[in-house]
């Protein structure tokens, strides 16, 4: 490849990533998705600094302000305010931190759930392997939603409840996924030998094993951070989700039906944030899996 010659000075770790790194940046939509995903994180931990207001403050006088553009409309509420005079910018601000902190902290328990049940059930194979699938067939036989709603209506919905059940209902993805590489690669030659010497198993697992399987990890746990942020906003939309008064775009959506022929952007900006999010995300995710895939960017072996 035309670039490839520059990182050749790198170990073969860094080498991948410099790789990697070019390759994503070639792709326009990845760039996008990119840009304006970190973006949406770093408005979501600094905006206090710059538009410091309480998302839970109610001002009856004012409510159902419509956003700056519109005729009634004020800049002291560029969004305009919702049926208790809550200030919807700063709602959908706040919004956004929730769905990220649940995106990412399900996504990490699912992910180390899933990926230690992979790397064990593809490399032992046997009657481990066969426990773990069909633990798996169990849990992808109950709708997912159901049983998060189960769940959650038993331990009580908080936050850390909600993450829980999240990220132990979607460990199965990770499992199969990592499994069916497992699979493929304790046969490489690499694996072969190091069994020879007497490595032990662990070291295998870890040190040669698990760094040839990040990859598809990496692209997995991208998509499913989108995923994982709509169900948290459907949850929350059914009173599932993060309880009250806390502010989530489930439940601006829940609460904004009502007057929706009227106010129509207690409805209409909430869902515009959650479809710029997974947007954004969506985009990273599909550059990531043709930067990660060597069939993809045309690396030479």
């Amino acid at each position: 490849m035309k670039g490839a010659g520059r990182f050749r000075h790198l170990s073969a770790s860094w080498r991948l990533w410099a790789e990697t790194f070019q390759a994503l940046s070639r792709s326009p939509g990845a760039v996008i998705g990119g840009l304006l995903f970190v973006a949406i994180i770093a408005v979501s931990l600094g905006f206090p600094l710059l538009y410091p207001r309480d998302p839970l403050a109610q001002e009856l006088l004012s409510r159902l302000i419509p956003p700056f553009w519109q005729e009634g409309g004020s800049l002291a509420y560029p969004l305009g305010t919702d049926n208790l005079g809550r200030d919807v910018l700063v709602r959908i601000l706040y919004g956004s931190r929730v769905s990220l902190l649940v995106g990412f902290s399900a996504v990490l328990v699912a992910s180390v759930a899933g990926i230690a049940l992979g790397l064990i059930s593809g490399y032992y194979g046997g009657r481990v392997d066969h426990f773990i699938m069909r633990l798996a067939d169990v849990f992808m036989a109950y709708p997912f939603m159901l049983l998060t709603i189960s769940v959650i209506a038993v331990l009580g919905n908080s936050i850390f409840n909600l993450i829980l059940v999240l990220g132990l209902s979607d460990w199965v993805t990770y499992a199969r996924t990592i499994r069916g590489s497992v699979l493929s690669i304790k046969k490489k030659e690499f694996v072969m030998a190091a069994r020879s010497v007497g490595t032990p198993h662990r070291v295998i697992l870890l040190r040669h094993v698990f760094p040839n399987v990040l990859s598809p990890i990496l692209v997995l746990g991208t998509v499913r951070v989108a995923n994982i942020i709509i169900w948290e906003s459907g949850l929350s939309f059914l009173g599932m989700g993060v309880p009250p008064p806390m502010p989530t775009w489930g439940r601006m959506l829940a609460e904004g039906r009502v007057y929706i022929a009227d106010a129509w952007w207690l409805v209409t900006l909430p869902g515009l944030a959650i479809m710029l999010t997974i947007l954004s995300i969506n985009l990273l995710g599909d550059g990531l899996r043709d930067a990660l895939d060597p069939r993809l960017r045309n690396i030479p072996g």
